[in-house]
This record gives structure tokens, C-alpha cells and sequence, in this order.
């Protein structure tokens, strides 16, 4: 190994678009060649009174140079080419491995290992073969817990399956509380015994919010109102209800209602 066979070796690989061949071992023959460069270069510093300008010294140096800035060229120009034809073979495309270094062969066989591992799980993808992950498998294998229920949770006849939170209606209260259609009274059919069931000690009393009410006799149809106990009114046209006095008002100073006596 000499700088001529490196020049020679540069030359043609620059001058073709295909790996040309090299035995396995030219990288190591550079190693090695480069490395007794060194060792006679130390040998002639030591030899030499100065050393900084012994010519024999200075040669040595400018090969050493010269050497590895062409080897580093031609391992360059090699590994383009080494990976187009990696991706060749591992496509099914052809592909050519001949005349390769020992380095090059391991890295050319790494390519190929990886390129096709890589399409497989590319190409699965769109296939719908795709291999699900752990986290998936693990994912599918439990419940999903937007649909699992408390008594999934505690078990079957677990002590604390889940109380229904709505309570049972209380018939006392419903029996004592005046429905929203009792509040409005009746309609003229019904005004009699409307009228009879509203005759109090006085006619504009106050409920248990403290709310001021006045019964009256509605003379036309008003429609659904909102009154300050917030409580709504269908008031229509002969309906007799009780309403905050503050509702009522408006309505009697329109004429729209009519208090009852």
C-alpha cells in the first residue's frame, strides 16, 4: 500500500457510478499504512538536530496528510453507492455486495436488515396488518370507563351498589301543596267553586315567602307570565288566580283583571 495505489483507487471509483471491487482487508492495509508513516516520521524527528525543519520529517508529514485526506475521499464516494444498493436488495430490486471491505459488507448487511424491517411495518400499515402495540392490547382488554357502571365497580351483590338518589314522592306534601293549576284557579266552568274555595279573611293575603297576593278574575287572555314569587302564570281570559300583588297590579290598572271581592 503506497499513495500511488490510493490515487489509483480514487480515481477509478470517482470516474464510475458502481462500487469498483477491493479486497476485504483496504481499509486495514490504510490503517496500517498510514501508521508506519507515523513511526518512521518519529524515527526521523529523532534523528534529525531540528526536527520543525528536517525535509525528511516535513515529506512524511505532507504524506501522512495526503494519505488520509484521500482514503477518507474514497470511503465517501464507496458509502453512497454502498446505500443505493442496500436499498436495491432490500426492495427486491437487485442489489450487489461483490468486491466489498469487511467494513462494508457488515454496514451493507445492517442497511438491508433495517430497510426491509422498515417497509414491512410500512406496508402493514396499509394493508391493516398492522401488529397492535402493548399499550393497545392492554387498552382493548379492559373496559372501556366511560361505559363502566358503579355496580361494575363494587360487584354484584357488592354492599354498596348505588342508592337511588331521587326519593320517593311524599304524598303529604303533595296532597298539602297547591299544584300550579290550583295557583291559577279554574276555568269559567270551574269559577264558581274557584271563587267559593278563594273566599279568605282578607283579599289580598301573604304566603309563607312573604310574597303579598290578591286574587282577581282575569277579563282577557294574557298569556304566560313570570311572577316575583317565580312561579309562571297561563293567564287566559275568565281564569281566576291568585297573584303577587305585584303582577296583579299591572293587570287591574290595564283592566286586564278584575280583584275579587
Amino acid at each position: 500500500m503506497d499513495l500511488s495505489e490510493l490515487h489509483r483507487v480514487q480515481r477509478q471509483e470517482r470516474s464510475t457510478d458502481s462500487l469498483q471491487e477491493l479486497r476485504e482487508t483496504f481499509y486495514a492495509d490504510v490503517a496500517e499504512y498510514i501508521e508506519s508513516l507515523r513511526e518512521e516520521r518519529s524515527a526521523a524527528a529523532a534523528e534529525a538536530e531540528d526536527p520543525f525543519r528536517s525535509a525528511r520529517v516535513s515529506e512524511l508529514s505532507k504524506e501522512i496528510e495526503t494519505a488520509e485526506h484521500v482514503a477518507e475521499a474514497i470511503y465517501q464516494r464507496r458509502i453512497g453507492k454502498l446505500v443505493d444498493e442496500a436499498s436495491l436488495s432490500a426492495t427486491g430490486n437487485g442489489g450487489d455486495k461483490t468486491g466489498l471491505t469487511a467494513e462494508e459488507q457488515d454496514l451493507y448487511e445492517d442497511l438491508v436488515e433495517r430497510i426491509e424491517a422498515n417497509k414491512t411495518k410500512v406496508l402493514d400499515q396499509f394493508s391493516g396488518n398492522r401488529v397492535p402495540s402493548s399499550d393497545s392490547i392492554d387498552d382493548a382488554g379492559a373496559p372501556d370507563s366511560s361505559t363502566r357502571t358503579p355496580s361494575d365497580e363494587a360487584g354484584p351483590g357488592s354492599p354498596d351498589d348505588p342508592v337511588d338518589p331521587t326519593p320517593p314522592p311524599d304524598d303529604s306534601l303533595s296532597e298539602s301543596e297547591p299544584s300550579p293549576a290550583d295557583a291559577m284557579g279554574a276555568d269559567l266552568g270551574d269559577g264558581a267553586t274557584g271563587a267559593s274555595d278563594s273566599e279568605l279573611e282578607e283579599t289580598a293575603t301573604e304566603d309563607q315567602n312573604g310574597v303579598d297576593r290578591t286574587t282577581v278574575r282575569m277579563t282577557t287572555d294574557v298569556g304566560e307570565i313570570f311572577g316575583v314569587d317565580a312561579q309562571s302564570y297561563d293567564l287566559k281570559q275568565d281564569d281566576i288566580v291568585d297573584l303577587p300583588q305585584e303582577n296583579a297590579d299591572p293587570l287591574l290598572d290595564r283592566d286586564a283583571a278584575e280583584r275579587v271581592e
